[in-house]
């Protein structure tokens, strides 16, 4: 049967068919749930090495173009899953400069381009999290003798909610992102498949109940994200 034609009593089943592979930790639902954290987690891991001490830096100096960097990461928060894909792409693949390293098709390349999309959303929030700290802290800290480096870090350490509530953004962004998925991971059963990309084959397919199940632990763990963005943003 075609996914287009199911009627509501057979949605209702595959409720219940999606609670029952649960219940009964599916093989391929767990393999494919881990997957998406562990590529995710990876991502956003790496993105906010990069982008807090990014911010960081931004935020401690004054420049020429400052205002233009900002509005430009700013703009990147927008920016189209399947851009950032179609730019790894060209990067990762055999005729590109990163070709040697065989990442297209391969979970390295994904964590790579959800980097790359998280990149700006995170820096640019927590770049919003450091310039909220109050200028007296950081006067006071250069007045009792801290260098440039104490003072950044100073700041960082004041300003760790918020910055949290920034990583925390940017992971719920990196999870629930299928452009990049199916661009660089090609969707390999056993392999690259995560929740978004399994969710969309398998619709397709007809297989309503491994996609209801997926979509289930997809918003499970959107709820968890979002509860622990209140949490930081309420601290």
């Amino acid at each position: 049967m075609l996914h287009g034609d199911w009627n509501l009593n057979e949605i209702v089943t595959g409720f219940i068919r999606a609670l029952e592979l649960m219940a009964s930790l599916d093989p391929e639902l767990i393999d494919i749930t881990a997957r998406t954290l562990m590529i995710s987690l990876s991502s956003t891991i790496i993105a906010s090495v990069i982008a807090v001490p990014l911010a960081s830096v931004i935020d401690s100096r004054e420049f020429h173009g400052k205002r233009v960097i900002i509005n430009i990461i700013q703009t990147l928060y927008s920016m189209p899953t399947v851009l950032v894909g179609l730019f790894v792409f060209l990067l990762i693949s055999r005729s590109g400069p990163l070709g040697s390293f065989n990442l297209l098709f391969t979970p390295a390349g994904m964590i790579l381009g959800q980097s790359i999309l998280i990149l700006p959303l995170v820096t640019g929030f927590s770049l919003t999290a450091l310039r909220s700290v109050k200028t007296e802290l950081r006067d006071l800290a250069r007045s009792l003798g801290a260098t440039e480096y104490q003072v950044m870090m100073k700041v960082i350490a004041e300003a760790k909610y918020a910055v949290m509530a920034a990583i925390i953004l940017g992971f719920g962004r990196a999870i629930s992102e299928v452009g990049v998925a199916i661009m660089l991971g090609g969707n390999i059963r056993g392999f690259t498949r995560v929740i978004t990309t399994a969710i969309s084959l398998e619709t397709s397919k007809g297989n309503i109940e491994l996609s209801i199940a997926l979509g289930i632990i997809l918003l499970l763990i959107s709820l968890i994200v979002n509860t622990a963005l209140n949490h930081f943003q309420e601290k």
